[in-house]
């Protein structure tokens, strides 16, 4: 999912009601948890081999050009991250 298909989502959503963010649990019985969202920026992530999934590059594992912004390495992708 885009950024703009997610806004196209949320305009038909009830405005006041609060963000959640599911995923499973990993236990036995599979549980689905919602915790809230509580952050919305951009961060960079990088597909792991051993989660089977991208997971979030850190910041320090950048490198930076000469203007001070980070430079993304192979197969690093800017994305928004909701957490």
């Amino acid at each position: 999912m885009i950024v703009a298909e997610l806004i196209e989502q949320l305009k038909y959503m009830d405005q006041d009601a609060e963000v959640h963010f599911q995923y499973n649990y990993g236990d036995h019985w599979r549980t689905q948890v919602a915790p809230t969202v509580d952050s919305v920026e951009e961060g960079a992530v990088k597909y792991s081999d051993y989660h089977r999934m991208d997971k979030v590059v850190d910041e320090e594992d950048f490198d930076y050009d000469d203007n001070g912004e980070p430079t993304y390495g192979e197969n690093v992708k800017k994305v928004v991250i909701l957490a």
